[in-house]
This record gives C-alpha cells, sequence and structure tokens, in this order.
C-alpha cells in the first residue's frame, strides 16, 4: 500500500534545506571577503 503524502512536511523540509545552502554560499562569500588581499578599506594610503 502506498503511503499518503504530506505536502506540509516535504515543503517545509524543501525550505530548510533551501535556507541551510543560502547560508552556506553567504558564509563562504564572507570568508573569501575577509581573505581578499585587496580590500579596499584596509589599503594603506601611499605616501
Amino acid at each position: 500500500m502506498a503511503r499518503a503524502p504530506n505536502y506540509d512536511n516535504e515543503r517545509r523540509e524543501r525550505e530548510r534545506l533551501k535556507a541551510a545552502k543560502k547560508e552556506d554560499r553567504l558564509a563562504a562569500k564572507a570568508a573569501k571577503k575577509e581573505q581578499s588581499p585587496f580590500d579596499v578599506n584596509r589599503a594603506e594610503e601611499p605616501e
């Protein structure tokens, strides 16, 4: 016998995975920005 679909639970699971993926991408982007040697704000003024 086939199981009854639980649409709400499936949608919540998809949204949770999407949010986790987005958070991972934003964290990676922030980490990459921190490692950038060409940061304009940290550049020293030429004398």
